[in-house]
């Protein structure tokens, strides 16, 4: 599934390069998504699997791949897009065809690390996830419902300002695109260092308290974001970059704790589908946006946050240990 996942992306980038039409493009980006929603559950196994003890610092390994590509969009913007148009694309079709390559030798060590179990061992297995999951069956959907909530409201921040920060500061600060992308740069790189000390930082220090420190730190920032002055933007853009990340990888491994006989499914829940809703948050903020103001989504936006806090609530480290063992 891994290299079929960034074949997948490779069809869908040849098509959005060469499309013709808005219609095309739509087709294109449908086949770009479905290829990262086949790699990224079965690529976070991999890590989990890969991670031995230090399963924060693995998984942030992981994400910073894909968070460091993602900072690089304002960029590329700049240097590709604008001069070359969308055929520009069609320059990343080898770094896709090398991934491919890549991904096939992973493949091929995830197949030889599977645990190889008798039917004895299969039906043992089975039984002591079911019994382990009826324990607490109540409890970890409650606590996982909690933690998709709040990844949502952190997507929907995310996407709000990679997607139409720029505008914002384009029609109310007077930017051009090029010096607008600088900014949106700035947020997503300090996300890719966020992204990779959050890991570690989980390790040492629990994913609770991580996850709760990214919110407590990140909201007086986000509240106060649309109504600075242009030359205090780009230091807190940092400072919110870099701390409202430190949880993204952490929410991952916390949910596959939860749940640990559900790996591909819970990292489908909190990279798959988070990002999925993230995008249907774009679509509302840009008809917000036509039907108010630029202003007024980003004001919106700022709130997003707030939500995070309710990770207070989340059952902590130890208590999630206890429930896998079948304790109160």
């Amino acid at each position: 599934m891994l290299p079929i996942g960034i074949f997948t992306s490779l069809v869908g980038l040849i098509v959005f390069a060469l499309a013709p039409s808005y219609i095309w493009a739509l087709f294109a980006v449908f086949f770009i998504g479905i290829g990262s929603s086949i790699f990224h559950p079965e690529g976070s196994r991999v890590a989990h699997m890969a991670a031995g003890a230090k399963r924060g610092l693995a998984q942030s390994i992981f994400q910073v791949g894909g968070n460091f590509g993602q900072s690089m969009a304002p960029v590329l913007t700049a240097l590709i897009f604008l001069p070359f148009g969308q055929k520009g694309v069609l320059s990343f079709s080898g770094f896709a065809f090398i991934g491919m390559v890549v991904l096939f030798f992973v493949s091929v060590w995830y197949k030889n690390h599977q645990p190889i179990r008798t039917p004895r061992d299969k039906q043992a297995h089975h039984q002591e996830r079911n019994k382990r999951e009826a324990f607490v069956h109540k409890r970890i959907v409650a606590a996982m419902v909690l933690l998709i909530f709040i990844i949502f409201a952190r997507s929907w921040y995310s996407t709000c300002i990679s997607n139409f920060y720029q505008f914002y500061l384009i029609h109310d600060y007077g930017l051009s695109i090029r010096a607008a992308q600088i900014f949106i740069f700035i947020f997503m790189i300090s996300g890719v260092v966020g992204t990779f000390l959050g890991g570690p930082l989980a390790d040492r220090f629990g994913k609770k308290t991580v996850i709760l420190s990214s919110f407590i730190g990140a909201v007086p920032l986000t509240v106060m974001l649309p109504y600075l002055p242009l030359y205090l933007i780009a230091p807190v853009f940092l400072l919110i970059g870099l701390i409202i990340t430190s949880s993204f990888s952490v929410t991952v491994i916390y949910a596959q704790e939860l749940m640990p006989g559900r790996l591909g499914m819970v990292s489908g829940l909190t990279i798959g589908f988070a990002f999925g809703m993230g995008a249907i948050g774009a679509v509302l903020f840009g008809n917000l946006a036509d039907l108010f103001s630029i202003r007024f989504v980003m004001i919106l936006c700022s709130l997003f946050p707030l939500v995070g806090l309710l990770s207070a609530l989340l059952p902590g480290d130890m208590k999630i240990r206890r429930w896998n063992k079948g304790m109160n």
